[in-house]
């Protein structure tokens, strides 16, 4: 699972959830796989992606550093924080490991890279 996939992935459909994001990540097993960089796509996608979540994300996977606090409009043309956010975004993939609620805890396991968040019965 690409950081960029867990950016939009919450858990409020889960019965009695109001808060199900940011899901927080267990990192098992975490690779970087490499992705030719696209600039374009990069700038295109900053403004649909939670910062903080991001960053929180990164640094569960061990990746935080060299990601600033916050990205303004004017860095958008710094083609080497294009790259270290393409990196965090499209190149870090949590491979083994969880997905955990923050409101009920709830943990959706991650297996070969994929997300499995089928709820039980009762969780509907």
């Amino acid at each position: 699972m690409k950081l960029l996939t867990h950016n939009f992935l919450t858990s409020n459909i889960i019965k009695g959830v109001k808060n199900g994001y940011p899901l927080s990540i267990m990192p098992g097993k975490v690779e970087t796989k490499e992705v030719d960089f696209n600039p374009e796509f990069i700038t295109r996608m900053l403004p649909k992606i939670d910062w903080v979540t991001l960053q929180k994300a990164a640094k569960e996977c061990g990746f935080g550093e060299g990601l600033p606090d916050a990205v303004q409009e004017e860095q958008m043309a710094d083609q080497e924080l294009l790259k270290k956010i393409h990196k965090a975004l499209l190149e870090i993939e949590v491979i083994e490991g969880k997905l955990v609620c923050p409101e009920s805890g709830r943990e959706f396991p991650i297996s070969n890279g994929i997300p499995n968040m089928l709820l039980n019965e009762d969780e509907v």
